[in-house]
């Protein structure tokens, strides 16, 4: 039998206690799905945003009291963003994976800090970055930890992945390799951040915009290609959410995505 899918999802940014529970019950059908190892996942500092004017969420010590109350009612995992190395022992007592956020995936003390905690490691592809470098990445997390060699099964057995978001394609535009996809599951499991692949950054007159419509389709594709996990944002109302609406997917259209990637994983696995 396969491996549970790895799915990490949530709303971009942390707008407040009701949105975060509001977003934790749409997902139930996630964390209860045999088939999936579900994290929930949401940000407590944006702190790459274009415009100083930018929502930016609740901080650090705030939002990782509501992130710890999603985990302590709902039991689900979490996931959350890192950005500075002095984050990284507080984050560790909530979240079950720190994420590396792209603009700093070749930080090197921010990695060894994470990589000295117990939390598992999520270090998401930078824009501006060669697939095959990033083993170099997933290297000094696996050498943090005692390992010595970049493979999956190395990357694996230190719980260490790799995400796919997109690379830059011009001014304010991404484009998905799907050859990265590929590449990048040589060093560590790959998941497929399905929502940033269509954002289109400083698109939006001092904000990051996209088009959401595609994201279903580049979802389809990675499931094609084979991935062992995806990264979503979601919100009720992505119009009007605070960080990355643009590019979200609606909760009400969760299930929906999953059932066609479910459909594609099976039809791949029986004509191996």
């Amino acid at each position: 039998m396969a491996e549970p899918l790895i799915v990490f999802c949530g709303p971009c940014v942390i707008e407040s206690s009701d949105q975060l529970k509001r977003i934790a019950e749409g997902l139930e059908c996630l964390h209860t799905n045999k088939r999936i190892n579900f994290y929930f996942k949401a940000s407590f500092d944006k702190a790459n945003r274009t415009s100083l004017e930018s929502y930016r969420g609740p901080g650090l010590d705030e939002g990782l009291k509501m992130l710890e109350s999603i985990k302590r009612e709902y039991g689900y995992k979490i996931i959350t963003d890192i950005h500075e190395s002095n984050q990284a022992e507080s984050i560790a007592q909530v979240a079950d994976v720190i994420q590396i956020p792209a603009f700093l995936c070749r930080q090197t003390d921010l990695i060894v800090a994470v990589a000295k905690t117990k939390a598992h490691i999520n270090i998401k592809k930078g824009q501006f970055m060669n697939p095959n470098d990033m083993q170099y990445s997933a290297l000094k997390a696996i050498k943090t930890r005692g390992g010595e060699v970049a493979s999956f099964s190395e990357s694996s057995k230190y719980h260490i992945c790799l995400t796919e978001r997109g690379a830059s394609f011009g001014y304010g535009n991404l484009v998905v390799d799907m050859r990265s996809l590929v590449i990048m599951r040589r060093f560590a499991p790959v998941i497929f951040d399905v929502t940033h692949s269509v954002q289109m950054p400083g698109g939006a007159q001092g904000k990051s915009s996209g088009d959401s419509s595609y994201a279903p389709y580049l979802a389809r594709a990675a499931a094609a290609v084979g991935v062992d996990g995806f990264f979503i944002e979601t919100h009720y109302d992505p119009c009007n959410a605070l960080s990355d609406g643009a590019n979200m997917i609606a909760l009400s259209e969760i299930p929906k995505l999953f059932t066609q990637i479910f459909a594609i994983s099976d039809a791949l696995q029986e004509n191996l």
